[in-house]
């Protein structure tokens, strides 16, 4: 039986919201974020056409809160993958590996991520902006660590995080598109974050 004609199925109290979402953010694999609707994800979970209104009374808080989901899926990604590491510049590795593979494997649920429409930069949506943060400051504390331990100059850290920040999302991006090789990034990020002489 295709997953479209899945009779509902029953969910316990609180745990149909997550289906929905977990429903969401496997269509992200397939279609784009501005391509999912209610009664398609409600189709993609095996539930009723109505299910998803109890939750999301309309597409744009379905796709806020799975930006949430989206956030917190990238976030803890690169969070394990640096918990796999103990040296600082290693950490700090782990981290741009991760962030580009979460990119490649996961194209859509990225550009949502980075959609101004609904995760702002100015960190106004009150959902995603703790989440945001929280992968700011890993950073941060990666690359204080790393100059802490003398394997980074000590300049500015927010400059230096905003420095590495970009390249590794331009990374990310030439890989998705074709223009890089997914094995180069390794040897690219050693380059970028070398030890100080």
């Amino acid at each position: 039986m295709s997953r479209s004609s899945a009779p509902d199925r029953p969910y316990h109290h609180g745990q149909l919201r997550d289906a929905l979402l977990t429903a969401a953010f496997e269509q992200l694999q397939e279609i784009s974020a501005h391509q999912i609707s209610l009664r398609g994800v409600a189709r993609h979970a095996g539930v009723s056409h109505a299910a998803p209104y109890h939750y999301f009374p309309d597409r744009a808080q379905l796709l806020a809160a799975l930006a949430v989901t989206c956030n917190e899926q990238f976030l803890d990604a690169q969070r394990r993958a640096v918990d796999a590491q103990t040296q600082p510049v290693a950490r700090l590795l782990a981290m741009g590996e991760a962030y580009i593979q979460f990119a490649t494997q996961h194209p859509n649920a990225f550009a949502l991520i980075f959609d101004p429409a609904i995760c702002p930069p100015d960190h106004s949506n009150p959902d995603t902006a703790p989440l945001i943060r929280a992968n700011h400051e890993l950073l941060d504390d990666l690359i204080r660590a790393a100059q802490d331990d003398g394997q980074l100059p000590h300049d500015d850290p927010q400059i230096r995080a905003a420095a590495l920040w970009g390249t590794v999302h331009g990374l990310a991006q030439l890989v998705q598109l074709g223009h890089l090789p997914a094995e180069v990034v390794p040897a690219a990020l050693r380059t970028l974050i070398a030890p100080a002489p």
